[in-house]
């Protein structure tokens, strides 16, 4: 499928490119979200006009993310949970829990889907995860799991 981006896209393209995608991403993602317009002469002189409106407002989303990213960068966010002896939880850490957490100690919103962990997060210790906000704005934060002391 050939598809018109109308904003910036990591590992795809910028505003206003021609480029070709599997069916099932251009269709369920690009073009469900307003992030792309099917190819054709009439979408791409749609395009070619309103590129600068479309910069514009990827320029506004990207400082807004700015801002969000200074927020959380470089931070440390702990959750403390029950663990059995060898370290392990009996239940291991979703994005939308951190998710929460951020909200909850920054008042940020990132959304889970924003988030990235290479590291199942099933064990007690310190683990890496990058949040990418936009094509342009990245931010990295730990996470530290700490087992619950026992009474």
């Amino acid at each position: 499928m050939e598809i018109i981006l109308l904003e910036n896209i990591l590992n795809l393209g910028s505003i206003g490119d021609k480029v070709k995608v599997k069916n099932g991403y251009g269709r369920n993602f690009l073009l469900r979200e307003g992030k792309a317009l099917r190819f054709s002469k009439e979408n791409q002189d749609f395009v070619n006009k309103k590129k600068d409106e479309l910069n514009k407002k990827n320029t506004e989303l990207k400082n807004k993310y700015k801002e969000i990213a200074k927020l959380v960068n470089n931070k440390t966010f702990t959750f403390n949970r029950e663990s059995k002896e060898n370290g392990e939880l009996y239940g291991s850490i979703k994005p939308k829990e951190i998710s929460n957490l951020i909200k909850e100690k920054t008042n940020a919103d990132v959304s889970p889907s924003q988030i990235i962990i290479k590291d199942e997060l099933s064990k007690v210790g310190v683990y890496k995860a990058n949040i990418n906000f936009h094509s342009e704005v990245k931010s990295n934060i730990s996470i530290k799991i700490d087992k619950v002391q026992s009474k």
